[in-house]
């Protein structure tokens, strides 16, 4: 098995496309509260989708898994969660969490309903998830490169897969058995700053389950939605393909890959 994709989307005829194309979960971004004030001046996609949204996804695909981020934990929390629960969610992710405290109320809310993924993206989660492993509820966590490599005041986010950053962390979620992913790859054979290439095979290395599908995959923005059903099919397959050929290599060439990763952040971070 290879890793699991997540496609970011509120359009049911995307959703379709994606499903087409092999991608494992449709991601529905609710989330909105303190995106703005974290990420401002920033180039990153600032999503609003609603419960209509989740609805309409929903009734559009049968095969995905239907991925909900809800808001980080506020007042408004346990009726946000009963509504996306409501109207179909299969999977619900919480961000932004900070303490045990916090998890612990999510859990709470969720009641074993669906299932969860805790979004590890700020270092006050890096510093309690030795006590966050230790709860019965986890399903599964996922490691969010962006906020937390803002968190750490860090210039480029995936300084923090040759930092020693996710390296700990992973070895933690590994050690307890918690399956997780690591934040977003782009398409294989592009012209990206880090190819997409050291990107899975980091995931390999690490033991990484799941990835988020960034806009450099596939700009939706770019395409007509004829379009973009071929671009992400052929996509898909392609990164695919390369982790084929990745997935029975040997430790050592996961070793040099991650050297020539590092070497390859360095440049970048001198540029940025």
């Amino acid at each position: 098995m290879g890793l699991e994709y997540f496609y970011i989307t509120d359009s049911p005829e995307i959703a379709v496309a994606c499903e087409k194309a092999g991608i494992d979960r449709i991601f529905v971004d609710m989330e909105y509260m303190g995106k703005d004030k974290r990420q401002g001046g920033l180039d990153t996609v600032k999503n609003h989708h609603t419960v209509e949204d989740v609805k309409n996804i929903r009734a559009a695909i049968s095969k995905s898994k239907l991925l909900v981020r809800v808001n980080p934990i506020h007042k408004g929390s346990a009726e946000e969660i009963d509504s996306v629960i409501d109207a179909g969610a299969d999977i619900i992710m919480l961000p932004m969490w900070k303490s045990v405290e916090e998890v612990k109320a999510f859990y709470g809310m969720v009641g074993g309903r669906v299932k969860t993924i805790l979004l590890l993206e700020t270092d006050e989660a890096r510093f309690c998830l030795d006590e966050v492993i230790k709860l019965k509820d986890i399903d599964e966590i996922h490691i969010g490169l962006n906020d937390l490599h803002l968190s750490q005041h860090k210039k480029f986010m995936f300084e923090l897969c040759t930092d020693g950053t996710v390296d700990e962390i992973a070895s933690k979620l590994k050690a307890a058995g918690i399956k997780f992913g690591i934040g977003g790859v782009g398409k294989v054979d592009s012209d990206n700053l880090l190819p997409a290439e050291n990107i899975l095979c980091e995931h390999y290395r690490l033991g990484s389950s799941m990835v988020i599908l960034s806009r450099a995959f596939c700009d939706l923005a770019k395409y007509e939605a004829k379009e973009f059903e071929q671009v992400i099919t052929s996509g898909v397959a392609e990164n695919r393909e390369y982790e084929k050929f990745i997935r029975f290599q040997p430790s050592d060439y996961f070793d040099n890959m991650h050297r020539k990763t590092a070497e390859i952040i360095e440049t970048i971070k001198k540029n940025i």
